[in-house]
């Protein structure tokens, strides 16, 4: 049986039973005392000489051996209480002690106090590293979780329906990890992205709400927010939907919820430009794209604090300083940020060099005045400007990007971020949510040079056909990228936790986006024939969503590292330590699979 702490008056004086790990042992002569933990904490066992054979027994337990006690409970003396565990006012009497399993000496710590054990060990005996109890209570919070989100979709009138994971592979924007046919010779499988296609061929269908938590499976590189191979999303979909804000106004509240009710965090918003997106509906402001770049950089802001970036290009248009002489000048005010040290700016200066930039122009307010080695060059009406434009006080820093557009944006919104972790302005007790929205529907790759889908191709454009013609009559490029697809991300304190969209539904659209970029019907037809020929059989406009489950439980327990909230994760480089995976297959299942290596020089 389990010894819960809140219920430990009701097995006082009491025969009752106990299994667990040996968590300590301490041997005070005539008494042996073992901290005998399990998932619900800890309970002190007395063992006395009295009961020889079960002293005999304790006298050669070790940590982490598996016992089963059976005894009395009774009240510790006043003197004796341990008020730093639920279970400290009470003992078990040790009549009988049965070993169940010996333990060697362990390779990682499986306490929470000491020294903790590197990743790479805890990962190749994650089995161990398991037995924590914060690792533990982690994994019963999970399961909380997902119980969470289960009930507000029941509550909503979604469906729970699950999709294959052996599917065709599609272009989701990054690499499908491919599973050979034996059946079917040269062909394969691959495991999904996500169940796009299926989701949408189960409202043609006719479902009218559908949901699953969903495995996804991506061949991108992990990092510390972002798991390898697999992870899970809330897959989510609604027929009959032809506007975004109807899908974002269904989710929201669970978002919310999750924040407040379920994670016990605080709502906010710092940051006083998106405040002007907020509408009575709503809690969390609907960002453009475009006014996220512009503003934070990036398009994932984090809005637990403001350091907004601040055009100045208009002040420095006739500007004789050389270094300002460029299409874009920015900045940003960081306050308190004249107490920097001049090795923590020239810190800051490298990462703004490995982003791009030339160097960091800055100008520190002290109490003496302003002080930079810029201020030289710049005339007082632009040294005046800057500071009323910034808002700079004494005591503030301001930061300068002059470049193009789109490297100032860049540059400046990593700065924004690094500035914050400096001087600690994510409050871990806080969420900032955002939608952001109107995507581009095409952008540019650097690396192809060539146009490509901004997410992939089963977003709606705004417009519609019409939009996609009227682009393509302007017949230059700028106005394919004017597109804006019915598109919008959930931000959750700096990490994109959830992407959705209005689905392409139309036939004639999805071979136009196509076309645009290159590809014939006939590609379209052999990618995408079961959602084509779906369509053709009167599809309904639709719409949905998929939350990612992994970064929003990591941002809710306060981890930086993703790989904390799972229970077998991968390590940085994509390998299971523990199951040694990925891993060599035997000649026989090559040819099985109808595969060979090819082994390179």
């Amino acid at each position: 049986m389990r010894i819960l702490a809140n219920e430990s008056a009701n097995f006082l004086n009491k025969s009752i039973t106990v299994e667990g790990w040996v968590n300590s042992r301490r041997d005070h002569g005539g008494l042996i005392f073992i901290d005998l933990r399990d998932h619900t904490g800890i309970l002190q066992l007395v063992i006395t000489p009295n009961t020889k054979d079960a002293f005999t027994l304790a006298e050669t337990i070790r940590d982490e051996f598996v016992l089963k006690a059976t005894g009395k409970m009774r009240e510790r003396e006043p003197g004796l209480i341990n008020p730093n565990i639920p279970t400290g006012k009470i003992e078990l009497i040790v009549e009988n002690l049965i070993l169940l399993n010996k333990s060697e000496p362990l390779p990682v710590n499986t306490h929470d106090d000491g020294e903790k054990s590197s990743e790479e060990m805890r990962l190749k005996y994650r089995y161990l590293d398991l037995r924590r109890p914060s690792m533990q209570n982690i994994l019963k919070h999970r399961s909380e979780y997902y119980r969470f989100i289960r009930n507000f979709m029941y509550d909503h009138d979604f469906t729970e329906i699950t999709t294959p994971i052996l599917a065709n592979s599609s272009p989701e924007g990054a690499r499908d990890f491919l599973v050979p046919s034996r059946l079917h010779p040269g062909k394969f499988y691959a495991l999904p992205q996500a169940p796009q296609q299926f989701k949408q061929l189960l409202m043609v269908g006719g479902v009218n709400k559908y949901f699953q938590i969903a495995p996804c499976f991506r061949d991108e590189d992990p990092r510390a927010d972002r798991l390898y191979g697999d992870f899970y999303q809330l897959d989510c979909e609604m027929s009959f939907v032809d506007d975004g804000e109807t899908v974002r106004q269904e989710i929201e509240p669970l978002f919310i919820k999750l924040a407040t009710d379920f994670g016990h965090k605080k709502l906010v918003l710092k940051s006083e430009p998106a405040k002007q997106y907020l509408d009575k509906n709503s809690k969390i402001p609907r960002l453009p794209y475009q006014f996220s770049m512009e503003t934070y950089g990036v398009d994932k802001p984090d809005l637990r604090y403001g350091m907004e970036l601040i055009d100045l290009t208009d002040i420095f248009k006739d500007t004789d300083f050389k270094v300002f002489k460029q299409p874009c000048v920015k900045a940003i005010c960081v306050k308190n940020g004249a107490s920097l040290t001049r090795r923590e700016i020239d810190d800051f200066t490298e990462k703004a060099k490995k982003l791009g930039a030339g160097g960091l122009a800055y100008i520190l307010y002290t109490e003496e005045g302003a002080k930079s080695p810029i201020l030289k060059f710049m005339t007082e009406p632009e040294i005046a400007n800057v500071q009323k434009l910034t808002n700079a006080k004494t005591g503030d820093a301001v930061f300068f990007g002059a470049d193009d557009r789109t490297k100032v944006n860049k540059i400046l919104g990593q700065l924004r971020i690094s500035f914050a972790d400096h001087f600690n302005l994510k409050n871990p007790n806080e969420v900032a949510y955002a939608w952001i929205i109107d995507f581009p529907f095409y952008e540019w790759d650097d690396k192809q040079k060539k146009l490509d889908f901004g997410h992939n191709p089963f977003s709606m454009p705004k417009g519609g056909l019409d939009a996609l013609n009227e682009a393509c009559a302007k017949g230059s490029q700028q106005s394919l990228l004017d597109i804006v697809a019915d598109q919008y991300d959930m931000v959750m304190n700096g990490y994109e936790v959830c992407s959705g969209a209005v689905r392409n539904y139309n036939p004639e659209i999805m071979y136009k986006v196509f076309n645009i970029l290159g590809y014939n019907n006939e590609y379209v037809e052999a990618k995408f024939a079961g959602m084509l020929n779906a369509f053709k059989f009167g599809a309904p406009p639709h719409a949905g969503c998929a939350p990612g489950l992994d970064r929003i439980f990591m941002v809710l327990e306060d981890t930086d590292n993703i790989r904390d909230i799972v229970a077998f994760p991968k390590n940085g480089s994509g390998v299971d330590l523990m199951m040694d995976s990925p891993s060599e297959i035997d000649q026989t299942q090559l040819e099985e699979s109808h595969l060979a290596i090819i082994k390179e020089d």
